[in-house]
């Protein structure tokens, strides 16, 4: 992965260095999109002839790095051809599927409410960044972060190193201690921590809750509570 950061719209928040920030993840978390992302993961499975997963047994198996998610269900890691074609798969089905996904119930007004409260957030995903830009945009949400950063390099990886750059690029406007990530990935609590910052983690996206909780930083089921969480946690 590069590690120059990728382009990003700068926004005209102002600047509180004693205020609360939130990192937001995006995939699971702030966008709703895991039945896209299952069916997306079903079809990439029938590549290397796994059977299709239900919704529960997707989110009690997942785990990030990507590639030992697949090697648990092949028995083995999977090959450089394999994981091409598995990433292939399922790029192309969730381009088919994302479309039909919203926000998570409530996000509008979280966004809105945190800003207005006077604190900052930013958007970090590991979604491809050329992608994640107009999507966010179609929604209408860009103008709610200080930075939107996705992923420019390949898929599969893990979110400490781009965490680190994210808040890199931060420096002056934010403080890591004062610094939550709200994502939904035992990955995002872990990125978070190497960095010097706080977690709390969300049941409603990719892991369960029984995966998240031996991470030891604060579990939640909606939106609205970790927002709660984040402003106690680093306030």
């Amino acid at each position: 992965m590069s590690s120059a950061l990728p382009a990003c719209r700068p926004i005209g928040l102002p600047f509180h260095p004693v205020r609360t920030h939130i990192v937001w993840d995006w995939n699971g978390t702030l966008f709703h999109d895991m039945e896209a992302v299952l069916g997306a993961s079903n079809a990439a499975f029938a590549t290397i002839g796994v059977g299709p997963m239900t919704m529960q047994q997707y989110r009690e198996q997942y785990e990030i790095p990507i590639p030992r998610f697949y090697e648990r269900l092949l028995g083995r890691m999977p090959s450089p051809e394999e994981w091409l074609e598995l990433d292939d798969a399922f790029h192309v089905r969730y381009g088919e599927l994302s479309p039909g996904c919203g926000l998570t119930e409530g996000v509008r007004d979280l966004l809105a409410g945190w800003q207005s409260a006077g604190h900052s957030q930013s958007l970090l995903s590991m979604y491809e960044h050329d992608k994640l830009l107009p999507l966010v945009d179609t929604f209408g949400l860009t103008g709610s972060f200080l930075r939107v950063d996705g992923r420019s390099g390949p898929s599969g990886g893990q979110k400490a190193e781009h965490l680190t750059r994210h808040l890199a690029a931060l420096a002056r406007q934010v403080d890591p201690a004062r610094t939550v990530l709200i994502g939904d990935a035992a990955d995002d609590a872990l990125a978070a921590l190497g960095a010097g910052a706080h977690a709390v983690l969300y049941t409603g996206g990719s892991h369960t809750r029984e995966k998240l909780e031996p991470i030891g930083v604060p579990v939640v089921d909606s939106l609205a509570e970790a927002v709660e969480l984040a402003g106690r946690i680093a306030g």
